[in-house]
């Protein structure tokens, strides 16, 4: 198992019924096949599919329903 010191971050944090937060620099592709970049310190990606400003999280997860056992 590889451990990380305990002033590192991970890349990537799945947050519970949210989006995905990717630290530091990520290019990722939508359903489109279309690149985006992100410098900013933490990004957040969409994972219900309902944000407004995909591939971003724009909160609209917030106003769904939390999925059953959650």
């Amino acid at each position: 198992m590889n451990q990380q010191a305990p002033d590192e971050h991970p890349d990537v944090i799945l947050c519970p019924d949210g989006p995905m937060l990717l630290r530091g620099e990520h290019v990722i592709e939508d359903e489109d096949g279309k690149e985006h970049s992100t410098t900013r310190p933490v990004s957040a990606v969409c994972r219900c599919g309902a944000s407004g400003i995909k591939p971003w999280c724009d909160g609209t997860h917030k106003t769904m329903r939390k999925r059953p056992g959650r």
